[in-house]
């Protein structure tokens, strides 16, 4: 439940700070005085969209801050799956807007994305407006009414797993179906492709040895006569003394004097390092010249085989052969798919047939759940429904079978209403007033409530298009809800409804000299006495219409 409500600069308000209560509180005030402020300050906190548009003019931020008692509400795995601080009971919920437009939120002062403030905000609060009536007339919230009444969620997880496996398995031998469909128009060229690819037989790396060996031969007189001067210019010259020799010679005159100077024994190893470095380059560039030859015949073999590659990575858009090496694996895995085409649908479809199988005995489940706790609901609703001002209502629960699986299961539901006793049953969104629905609406919240254990909920005007006993049944339901540990809150402009809280605020609007500012204030029980006479007879109190709320406040 909400301990304290922080609400700066949002709107109409500069500051307010309130103490909630557990329980049946009231709020009210003139239309116009900021009840709406309020309501769309706590949506800030549920997750709902920002806008700077909202923050109070001259003002650089708004803050929107609620301090929870989770200490009744097992939420404890939620924080420890997100890594929140939690310490069993006090939750801090915050959201910033500046005035840039920028939204930031926290839990337990750790900064969130506004997706996991939206789905803690969900397990705190409902928020149930006007517009919320037209729920009624949706079949997925009529069906989710079933599921929270059959504490359906540990089936219908089971069920949606199961499902969407299905629809997997279903999705792929379908595309394996139009994959055969569409192979089988191109088989011919792709068998002339992967053939083709295996003629040329491909090896990797071969495209640079081949370009490395046509390079050579094209060249192969030029560079021998590089490697013969080359050759020439190391073991023999115009004197018939090679550079070979000269080394040999120069080394044998510095050895003659080592006896006498053996500064030079450096100079005589650093010599022989040299010549037999130098002989090592000689050995190795006359191998290289016999190995070089002029031949035409490998020189066109070379250049064949390298168009053949060239061609083929034309065709296919390829770059190397490695990618048209894998390409020929790609074509053949498509020729044996071809090949076995029919025993990998046959396999494909025993799967899906036998996931449907599973997933439809799961539905199966789920709607004899449903149905069984159809029959009680139909009970249960005409019997708060009654004492609504709807003696002779009916109220039917149609549990249909769809043609095939759905993401809930194979059942449709649709809620058949009727108020009068000769009247024939149909669709709740079809017959049913505003009045009617809210009412409607009222008995349902009541029956979910107790199923779901949600901390809060507040009605806003759920007493929309009743009155007199009716208002005041309708808020017996409010104030039982509040008795179950649960923070009950309706806003309201029925004296009827305000006098069963437990506790009323007013909402109120003043002028200073800036600006028009929204405040709210929980009333003592004299003040509670003299806003329901207001409500009662207007702006001017009258001493029937306090004698008439201090009637309302002591029937309680």
């Amino acid at each position: 439940m909400v301990q304290t409500l922080h609400i700066e600069n949002y709107a109409l308000i500069e500051h307010l700070d309130i103490d909630l209560h557990t329980g049946f509180s009231v709020i009210t005030g003139e239309t116009g005085a900021g009840k709406s402020i309020i309501l769309g300050a706590i949506g800030l906190l549920l997750g709902q969209r920002a806008d700077s548009k909202s923050i109070k003019f001259g003002a650089n931020r708004c803050v929107v801050e609620a301090t929870f008692d989770l200490s009744r509400y097992h939420l404890d795995e939620f924080f420890e799956e997100n890594d929140l601080d939690f310490d069993g009971t006090v939750c801090i919920v915050r959201r910033e807007i500046t005035s840039t437009g920028k939204s930031r939120a926290f839990i337990n002062d750790t900064p969130v994305q506004l997706t996991l403030l939206k789905t803690l905000g969900e397990q705190l609060i409902d928020v149930h407006s006007q517009h919320k009536n037209l729920l009624l007339s949706q079949e997925n919230f009529q069906l989710n009414v079933l599921d929270i009444l059959a504490d359906n969620t540990t089936r219908l997880q089971a069920y949606k797993e199961a499902y969407q496996t299905y629809k997997e398995l279903a999705k792929q031998y379908d595309e394996a179906v139009e994959a055969s469909r569409r192979n089988r128009d191109n088989e011919d060229f792709l068998r002339f492709q992967y053939n083709q690819l295996v003629e040329a037989a491909l090896k990797e790396g071969e495209q640079a040895e081949l370009e490395a060996e046509q390079e050579t031969l094209e060249h192969a007189e030029e560079i021998k006569q590089s490697l013969y001067a080359a050759s020439n210019a190391l073991c023999s010259n115009n004197d018939g003394i090679d550079a070979l020799q000269q080394v040999k010679a120069g080394k044998q005159s510095m050895e003659s004097i080592l006896s006498v100077f053996p500064v030079v024994d450096e100079l005589v190893k650093r010599l022989e390092s040299c010549y037999i470095e130098l002989k090592d380059i000689a050995d190795e560039i006359v191998q290289n010249c016999d190995s070089i030859e002029y031949n035409p015949q490998r020189l066109d073999e070379v250049g064949e085989r390298l168009n053949t590659i060239y061609t083929l990575q034309k065709k296919h858009h390829l770059d190397t052969v490695e990618q048209l090496i894998e390409l020929q694996h790609d074509l053949e895995r498509q020729l044996n798919l071809m090949d076995n085409s029919e025993d990998v649908l046959k396999q494909l479809c025993a799967q899906r047939d036998a996931q449907y199988k599973v997933a439809y005995d799961l539905a199966l489940q789920l709607s004899e759940k449903r149905k069984t706790i159809a029959v009680a609901l139909e009970q249960r609703m005409v019997n708060m429904l009654q004492p609504l001002g709807m003696p002779n209502v009916q109220f039917n629960v149609e549990v249909a079978e769809t043609s095939g699986l759905m993401p809930t299961g194979v059942d449709t539901v649709t809620f058949l209403f009727t108020a009068n006793k000769s009247a024939m049953l149909q669709p709740i969104s079809k017959v049913a007033s505003g009045g009617e629905i809210a009412r409607v609406m009222l008995s349902l919240k009541a029956l979910i409530a107790g199923a779901v254990k949600l901390p809060t909920i507040i009605f806003d005007e759920i007493d929309t298009g009743v009155s007199g006993s009716i208002a005041e049944k309708m808020a017996r339901i409010m104030r039982e809800m509040g008795e179950q540990n649960r923070q009950v809150i309706s806003i309201t402009h029925l004296p009827q409804i305000a006098a069963l809280g437990n506790f009323h605020y007013k909402v109120y609007k003043e002028d200073n000299e800036d600006a028009t500012l929204s405040h709210i204030v929980e009333l003592t029980p004299g003040q509670r006495v003299e806003e329901i006479a207001h409500m009662l007879s207007g702006e001017t109190l009258t001493d029937a219409a306090l004698q008439n709320a201090r009637s309302l406040l002591n029937f309680q």
